[in-house]
């Protein structure tokens, strides 16, 4: 099926067992809280007693591997294979020439070049973990450091603009920018900067393999089994379908596990060479260097409006890195193409070829550091204007894509900062910064818009109904900690009117049927509308059998009713069951509609005029996101996303260490993100909205929802508490302490 016109009225609207949007406890709860759930690292499912593996890295940050020397290592206890570029089998390089920037190769050990810091060079495989780390510190390596490129900001000069492609242009330009923005009575011109961070998952990446023949059987944790299915076949130079990937559950992706990495590929080759079970973890410092991180970002907005508070030009420039080989552009501009009407707009992002590990997506990409950025300057030019910040972005609402020029499929942002402007207690908020003092404190009010794109990405499920009424629902989709599980039971069970105890998901293995995967917050609504389709066809072939019209049947209490007949789906499935699949892709309303989550966002803090600590006291959060699945997991995503929100404006940051190329708080211990003492109690509120255009569910996705603009609430906040207008993330102390009044 391609959504290529609206979704028409269905069962999921008619709702009659109540299931969709009922905040039903996550059906794989109790496997996780009783530890039986078994990530990629505790699977047991090896052939026997697997080794383990350890990775060995380099400590320069650009040059090359002039010696190695592992006879050490092989003679410590329980080591059974040291591999290096010298002896590791031999895989595909790494090209660009696959669109599909997670299906590329990624070879490993397979030359004596550094291109970064932490570049494995050895991995040493031993029968305990602990015996192959001990040996790795035994390996004996002499390195030829070259002259690295590590800050962005000293390299601005080497900018480069990326080669245009379709739905992902580098630049975008409306009207004549320069001439609109020169004749505004009101103008804003100001630079802003954010740092790297990390995704900081709580599971670390791991990986257990074995083969199976010529077939290679990978326990892992990823987001995209498909996307991990090529690229280990293609660094092999082998077909996909000898590679399985199984990834059933996941602590945490965020980005970071949307591609496999070293583990994942170093120990498929050990298992190879020892034809033995191999399993690898990354410790936590190795995941800073050897996966992936949010590239910095250096951004300029312009924005020029008439007395009116109207805006008459939009300009966001964004600067970004990217890792020397790769071709990776931070989406800075995303939401400013489209979330507020000017007749004359430009936006330009501009990479820069950096000597680091590789920066790919993290945490709403784009949305999280460009949103927040241009809600801090919609904050300066509300100021200038003297009007308020909510009906300022009113004032600015467009009738149409402002680019695209297509409708929006819905768009309810005015209805968000209107309420959450209500609940809030907005009126109560002084204009005039630092107005507000509490002994030591001063008290601020600040808000933002939030946006987010919504996708439909292709994917396939199969479902059966066997004879004991017990549906089985299978795809290779994953389940990252976002209740993919839950929300898929109680979507199935709706559409067949069975209790949810009578339906089992099986995900996360990739001899399932295809599907997108969990990333961009299109995971439920692909995955999601492929097992809507496959449960219809089931409802068909299950009301033909019980010689009811398709269009007559309901389904309830596990019966099939309709036209005076009736039947039970467990006799209809007959011994044998009863199987049907369904398959979902984009169509013609993704070009014919502008399809965006929204959301307002709204923060009080207290700032201490001795010590410049920043106390958030109270969040909301105010969301359309279409059909809401279930209250309580999409309650549980916003409130993550806003907390991310909270630690993009105070405290997360990668510290680079120029000398070496690295960064230098490589653990939780000194890589900051909110604790329990830094947030206060945070109120999400859903709005009522179902979105015909999207998808068959109509849904929308809200995983990254909840962080898009975040970050500029909390930090118009802070200017609004104490007037120090503070443009470079995290605000900390040391950037507050110099202008807060005495």
């Amino acid at each position: 099926m391609e959504m290529n016109q609206p979704a028409p009225p269905n069962a999921l609207d008619a709702n009659r067992q109540g299931l969709i949007g009922r905040d039903l406890d996550r059906v794989d709860g109790p496997q996780k809280v009783c530890g039986t759930a078994p990530y990629a690292y505790e699977v047991q499912e090896a052939p026997e007693r697997p080794l383990y593996g350890f990775i060995v890295e380099a400590p320069i940050g650009c040059g090359r591997l002039v010696s190695i020397s592992t006879t050490e290592a092989e003679r410590a206890p329980g080591v059974v294979h040291v591999m290096t570029h010298l002896n590791a089998p031999e895989q595909a390089a790494f090209s660009l020439e696959e669109s599909e920037r997670f299906n590329r190769p990624h070879p490993v050990l397979g030359d004596a070049v550094i291109p970064h810091y932490g570049q494995p060079v050895a991995f040493v495989v031993a029968g305990t973990f602990e015996q192959a780390r001990a040996a790795g510190f035994l390996v004996q390596a002499q390195y030829e450091a070259m002259p690295g490129q590590f800050r962005m900001k000293e390299h601005l000069d080497l900018a480069e603009k990326p080669p245009e492609e379709e739905g992902k242009q580098a630049d975008s330009e409306e009207g004549d920018f320069d001439t609109g923005f020169a004749a505004a009575d009101v103008q804003v011109d100001v630079e802003y900067a954010t740092p790297v961070h990390i995704h900081a998952q709580m599971e670390p990446h791991a990986a257990l393999a074995w083969w199976e023949g010529d077939r290679v059987v990978v326990h892992c944790s990823t987001q995209m089994l498909e996307s991990a299915q090529k690229r280990v076949a293609n660094t092999l130079k082998m077909p996909e379908e000898k590679v399985r990937i199984v990834s059933r559950f996941i602590g945490g992706g965020f980005g970071g596990k949307l591609p496999v990495w070293a583990d994942v590929i170093l120990a498929v080759l050990a298992a190879k060479a020892l034809q033995r079970p191999v399993k690898t973890a990354l410790t936590r410092q190795q995941m800073f260097h050897l996966t992936s991180h949010r590239p910095d970002t250096v951004q300029r907005v312009r924005l020029g409006a008439g007395r009116d508070g109207r805006l008459l030009a939009i300009g966001h420039e964004a600067w970004c890195h990217s890792a020397r080989l790769d071709d990776y552009l931070e989406p800075v501009c995303t939401s400013t193409r489209s979330l507020y009407a000017a007749p004359h707009r430009m936006t330009r992002q501009r990479r820069v070829k950096l000597d680091l590990p590789v920066a790919d997506s993290c945490r709403s990409p784009g949305e999280a550091v460009g949103m927040p950025v241009l809600e801090c300057a919609m904050d300066e030019l509300a100021e200038k204007l003297g009007m308020d910040p909510v009906q300022l972005r009113i004032a600015n609402e467009p009738s149409e894509d402002p680019e695209k020029h297509v409708p929006y499929s819905s768009r309810q942002l005015v209805a968000c900062l209107e309420e959450g402007a209500r609940r809030f207690g907005w009126d109560q908020r002084r204009a005039q910064p630092a107005m507000v003092r509490e002994g030591r404190f001063l008290v601020g009010m600040g808000m933002a818009s939030a946006s987010r794109s919504n996708k439909l990405q292709p994917s396939k499920c199969k479902v059966k109904l066997g004879g004991d009424g017990v549906l089985v629902a299978r795809m290779s989709m994953t389940d990252i900690g976002t209740g993919s599980y839950t929300v898929f039971t109680q979507i199935a069970a709706e559409m067949l009117g069975l209790p949810v105890e009578n339906v089992r998901m099986e995900l996360g293995d990739s001899d399932f049927p295809p599907t997108a995967g969990s990333g961009g917050s299109f995971g439920a609504a692909s995955a999601g509308s492929a097992l809507y389709v496959a449960c219809e066809e089931l409802r068909r072939k299950l009301a033909q059998s019980a010689g009811i019209a398709p269009d007559e049947a309901e389904f309830a209490d596990g019966h099939v009713r309709g036209g005076g007949k009736g039947a039970a789906l467990a006799k209809l499935a007959g011994p044998d069951g009863i199987e049907a699949e369904g398959e979902i892709a984009p169509g013609t309303m993704e070009k014919q509609y502008r399809q965006m989550a929204y959301g307002a966002f709204f923060a009080e803090v207290a700032v201490d005029t001795e010590s410049g600590e920043v106390r958030v006291r109270r969040l909301l959060g105010v969301f359309a996101a279409g059909r809401i699945l279930n209250a309580k997991t999409a309650r549980s995503q916003l409130l993550g996303g806003m907390i991310w929100g909270v630690g993009t404006a105070l405290h997360e940051e990668a510290a680079l260490d120029a000398r070496h190329g690295c960064f230098a708080n490589h653990d939780i211990a000194e890589y900051h993100v909110p604790v329990h003492a830094d947030i206060p109690a945070i109120d999400v509120v859903l709005l009522p909205e179902v979105d015909d255009k999207a998808n068959p569910l109509k849904i929308k996705g809200l995983g990254e929802l909840g962080i898009s603009g975040a970050a500029g609430a909390v930090a118009n906040a802070i200017y609004n508490a104490c007037g120090v207008r503070v443009r470079e993330f995290p605000i900390t102390l040391d950037k507050l302490l110099p202008g807060l009044p005495a």
